[in-house]
């Protein structure tokens, strides 16, 4: 497939997004670009925040996973059913009835200052290095079938994806978001859904005739019974309801789009809905994994380097021209849809929790705007420097190290949220900041040396489960020394 073709399909979507950008962002205002009015339809919220969920890291790497870890990834799914629904039940009423544009103001009312920033800090650092480490991969792979081809360096494209990002998200934020989210989920599903066809066509079988074969293959396997594994289905189950808890329910990024609606009632339609939804979309990308997989052993593709490659290697270079531009669609989908709604999050979230433009009362409308403007691109020029970073460290391994510990952060989100809504006991606000850095380092201790210390025993995802238990034990032990109940929001 040619690098001009791969550009043209590039400029043909991004002219789309600036049409749906420049429409649905006239008249707007701080409270669109943050809480879209509170207008937002909640179907449409559901479903174009299936996209969101699923960023460029998971189209390009859940198909490459079947090989290893075969279908085990959906009891993680599965147990996003009971995650959403506590999201549903729980932390969507805190947050409409506080009236919150960023959650995480709810620590500053129920703890202090320090656990409010302690909570806002760590969600921009997870979202800087876990929204530079999506798009790194994603421009990388433009950069080498593209860019390259025309002797343009990757810094240059870099800063020119960051710079289309900023021109149709600028004004309008997330007003424009939930309607780009809904084109982007739907070349993102098309895109899976031919590809499948495709390879279907290629291995010369009908559509049941493959599934078939997927499912009486290794790869369907979904339930590992042994504890040991990481793929272990107890572990997975659980594990999947507390991811879906902090990368949705604690995330400004996945939460600003349910705040968005115009009540509690349609929140929760949204958050349900799209729990449901995702089982059947992620079925479908291990399906199209096995698929892949399948493909490359009858026709003896070997895959250069690691498993993400598949999807990209064989849809580019094995499959034909349509298989090509519909991956490369789909791939710039996935991307757009991570990286535009990462940048409305984390410039609302400094907007409001470190700037706290929403409480000063001595700015207007107008100086609201500029300091918002002048934070969005300030965020975008960050982006741009750690993307080009990970270029510079040019080592896989590393990068991805990074962005595990990035995950980390997540732990204490979900130790100060749970301390404060299942607790009435308040907490020592000065020394959170210490017990949401020790909680992460105990837990990237406790995962590099689990073989030796644990009886051969490898942490899984439920690592964020002891992450978050370790920071609301932390919590507690500081409330010893306190005497007065504090101030307590339920």
């Amino acid at each position: 497939m040619s690098a001009s073709l791969i550009f043209i399909c590039f400029l043909a979507y991004t002219l789309l997004l600036f049409i749906v950008g420049y429409i649905t962002s006239r008249h707007s205002d701080n409270e669109s670009y943050f809480l879209g009015n509170r207008k937002s339809p909640w179907f449409v919220v559901a479903y174009g925040m299936i996209g969101a969920s699923l960023s460029g890291v998971t189209f390009i790497s859940i198909p490459g996973w079947v090989s290893d870890s075969k279908f085990s990834y959906m009891m993680v799914v599965i147990g996003y059913l009971f995650g959403y629904f506590a999201i549903a039940k729980i932390l969507l009423p805190l947050y409409y009835r506080l009236q919150l544009t960023s959650i995480y103001t709810y620590l500053l009312d129920r703890f202090g200052y320090w656990s409010y920033k302690t909570g806002a800090f760590y969600f921009l650092l997870s979202r800087v290095i876990g929204a530079s480490f999506r798009m790194f991969l994603v421009i990388n792979i433009l950069q080498i079938f593209v860019f390259d081809s025309f002797g343009i360096p990757f810094w240059f494209t870099v800063v020119l994806f960051m710079l289309l990002i900023n021109l149709y998200t600028f004004k309008g934020g997330i007003k424009t978001i939930v309607w780009t989210d809904t084109l982007q989920t739907t070349f993102l599903l098309a895109s899976v859904g031919i590809t499948f066809y495709i390879v279907r066509d290629h291995l010369g079988l009908t559509l049941s005739g493959l599934v078939n074969n997927i499912f009486e293959s290794d790869y369907s396997q979904m339930i590992f019974s042994d504890w040991q594994d990481k793929r272990f289905y107890l572990k997975q189950l659980v594990s999947g309801a507390f991811i879906a808890i902090v990368m949705t329910g604690l995330d400004q990024d996945m939460m600003q789009k349910n705040l968005s609606c115009s009540n509690l009632r349609d929140a929760q339609k949204n958050i349900i809905t799209l729990s449901w939804i995702l089982v059947p979309v992620n079925l479908l990308f291990l399906m199209l994994g096995a698929a892949l997989a399948m493909y490359a052993n009858q026709m003896g593709i070997v895959m250069p380097g690691t498993s993400d490659t598949l999807f990209p290697e064989i849809a580019l270079n094995h499959l034909g021209v349509v298989a090509g531009i519909v991956f490369i669609i789909g791939l710039i989908a996935a991307a757009y849809s991570s990286a535009d709604s990462a940048l409305t999050a984390l410039t609302t979230s400094f907007s409001v929790d470190i700037l706290g433009i929403s409480r000063n009362s001595k700015l207007n409308e107008q100086q609201r705007k500029r300091i918002r403007y002048s934070v969005h691109f300030s965020v975008a020029t960050l982006l741009i420097l750690v993307i080009i970073a990970f270029k510079g460290i040019n080592n896989e391994a590393v990068i991805a190290e990074l962005f595990t510990v990035a995950g980390y952060t997540y732990g204490p989100l979900l130790g100060l949220f749970t301390y404060g809504l299942f607790t009435r006991r308040p907490v020592a606000d000065r020394w959170v900041p210490f017990i949401a850095i020790l909680s992460p380092l105990l837990c990237y201790l406790l995962s590099r040396f689990s073989v030796e210390i644990l009886w051969g025993y490898k942490f899984g995802f439920e690592l964020l489960i002891i992450n978050g238990l370790l920071t609301f034990v932390g919590l507690w032990l500081s409330s010893l020394r306190l005497s007065s109940p504090g101030k307590v929001i339920r």
